[in-house]
């Protein structure tokens, strides 16, 4: 009863005794205690990262979920053992689940490797568990197959629909402006998410859901079922019965994804005009495998893939419009000419073979359009380089206003979140709409762990007035829901001492999308004397989490991963 590496099932990954026979023995022992039969323990076993929890809305029908991937497991001659790990609540975390991300990624990994699984189904779906669970699965190196909890449906306030958070942003606006009472705004709170799921929109959950299908680490035709729709549950069983038959395939996450998959998810996105989050997250993934994600490469992407579909906050459909659309299949299919379709999924076939396989499918153009007639010629997000972000920053160019991305404007700078809190509505705000809102210290080596917070709101005195957009930079996130002409993730962030920095109330700013540009007009001999004068960086945690992330955080173009987890699978 010797342990060795070709050993399935029960027998493999022992308890180190120093006997081996008696760690076999003790944990069949211990097995038959929670009532399995030895048939049931002689099977080969399929573990399921199970993420519910209370802090987590959007994985509130998880537990019917599961026994749908169990009853798949159980079907195709396996044994299902599901296992808890971090679940990361979008809005329950302080300060921002990003800060937990690489935790829970380290949870799932390590479990995955320490427990006696054959292969893995993992359960996510709220924004930041999916890529969470990728990495570790990536880095853990067993079979696993992705499995989400799928998007809420929308509700109505009088004629209009509302889904989860696009719609909340819009409201909000509404509400600062003065547009909306007291009394309508607590109305429409409690109408904004009424199912479970995850948000109603194309925001990072549903973002993150479809770039997963197109690595090819989820059954075709999964990501955008609703969380409520019996095809949900279906999708649970069939994702059960394949982790059963990965096992012994070889079939494994660097099989999948490979440099040519995260090209095409990267297609995707950009035909999506998906999350910004989502290059955060698709950089920390391939980092994991040693494949790099190139911003320059990105904008090649961006410039011969149109965006084709028509959903918030890019244009005005929702994920169950999507759904009923045609979903992952109709996008796949229009974006076939510019994939590697001999990229290998989840399923066991080429994403050429599985193209082909849904070509006759249904089509709504209202919500997908045709490559030929898009809902615009060019990607969604766009790379800046420049003086004021070295290493790249991000805008979502069809969240934006076209006509603020050829620019130039005054910096007026909050130094921090809490100062932004202060000053951003005081009616005595030295601002107009053609100047730009700089953000600082809001980055991954902030204190506050790169929050979304670049969606910097509107200051008071001009909503009322009617703005609606303006210039906002920060070396933050935003939300996948939110829209509006913002720069992102300027890196190096400005707690590292990026030129993000240095930028002082009153310094010209030009910003221009078609250069791909974003620079500080200041010369060289001002920003080494300020640079001179920075204040010294606050003094690091000492201990537990916090000490790890920041003494092991990258930057935002390296995925905000750790910088002992990428480049080679754990041992």
């Amino acid at each position: 009863m010797n342990d060795s590496p070709d050993k399935k099932g029960l027998a493999q990954g022992l308890t180190n005794y120093g006997d081996t026979g008696f760690a076999v023995y003790l944990r069949r022992s211990f097995a038959k205690s929670m009532g399995y039969s030895s048939e049931m323990l002689s099977r080969p076993i399929v573990g399921i990262a199970y993420t519910p929890s209370g802090f987590n809305n959007c994985h509130r029908h998880f537990p019917e979920l599961l026994d749908a991937v169990k009853r798949g497991v159980i079907a195709a001659g396996g044994l299902p053992l599901d296992f808890p790990t971090v679940s990361l609540g979008e809005v329950f975390l302080n300060p921002t689940s990003l800060f937990y991300r690489n935790l829970m990624s380290m949870d799932t990994e390590e479990m995955i490797r320490a427990q006696p699984i054959d292969s893995v189904v993992l359960m996510g779906g709220c924004d930041k568990t999916v890529p969470a669970q990728l990495m570790g699965a990536a880095s853990a190196g067993k079979p696993a197959i992705q499995l989400v909890g799928g998007p809420m449906l929308t509700s109505r306030y009088g004629e209009e629909r509302l889904g989860a958070c696009t719609d909340c942003r819009r409201f909000w606006a509404k509400y600062r402006a003065g547009e909306v009472s007291d009394e309508e705004i607590e109305t429409i709170e409690g109408g904004l998410a009424t199912t479970a799921g995850t948000c109603a929109v194309m925001g990072t959950a549903s973002t993150m859901a479809c770039l997963t299908e197109a690595l090819g680490m989820m059954l075709p035709g999964s990501a955008a079922i609703p969380a409520v729709h019996a095809d949900r549950l279906r999708a649970a069983e069939a994702s059960g019965r394949r982790a059963v038959e990965l096992i012994g395939s070889g079939l494994t996450p660097e099989k999948i994804i490979t440099e040519a998959s995260i090209e095409n998810a990267l297609r995707v996105l950009l035909a999506l005009g998906g999350s910004t989050n989502a290059i955060v997250h698709l950089t920390a993934i391939a980092g994991r495998l040693g494949i790099e994600i190139s911003l320059d490469r990105m904008n090649d992407l961006s410039d011969s893939t149109p965006v084709l579909v028509n959903l918030k906050p890019t244009g005005s459909h929702y994920m169950e419009d999507f759904f009923a659309a045609g979903g992952m299949s109709a996008v796949l299919r229009e974006l076939e000419p510019k994939l590697h379709l001999d990229c290998m999924t989840i399923g066991g076939e080429t994403l050429g073979e599985r193209i082909e396989a849904e070509r006759n499918l249904y089509v709504d153009r209202a919500v997908v359009a045709a490559a030929d007639r898009p809902v615009e010629p060019k990607g969604g997000l766009v790379a800046l380089f420049g003086s004021l972000a070295p290493r790249g920053a991000i805008l979502k160019r069809s969240a934006a206003d076209e006509k603020l991305f050829e620019k130039e404007g005054r910096a007026l700078v909050f130094s921090s979140l809490d100062d932004l809190a202060a000053r951003i509505d005081d009616p005595g705000l030295d601002v107009t709409a053609d100047d730009f809102l700089v953000l600082q210290n809001a980055g991954p080596k902030s204190p506050s762990g790169m929050p979304e917070s670049g969606y910097l709101p509107i200051p008071a005195k001009l909503a009322k007035a009617g703005v609606k957009d303006m210039v906002r930079i920060s070396d933050a996130r935003m939300s996948g829901t939110a829209y509006g002409t913002i720069v992102l993730h300027v890196t190096p962030d400005a707690a590292s001492g990026g030129p993000l920095a240095l930028v002082r109330d009153g310094d010209r700013i030009r910003l221009s999308v078609a250069a791909r540009r974003i620079d500080l007009l200041v010369d060289e001999e001002e920003l080494k004397r300020r640079r001179a004068e920075l204040p010294p960086s606050p003094a690091p945690p000492t201990r537990g989490y916090q000490k790890l992330y920041f003494d092991s955080v990258l930057q935002a173009d390296k995925g905000c991963d750790f910088n002992f987890l990428q480049g080679e699978r754990g041992d």
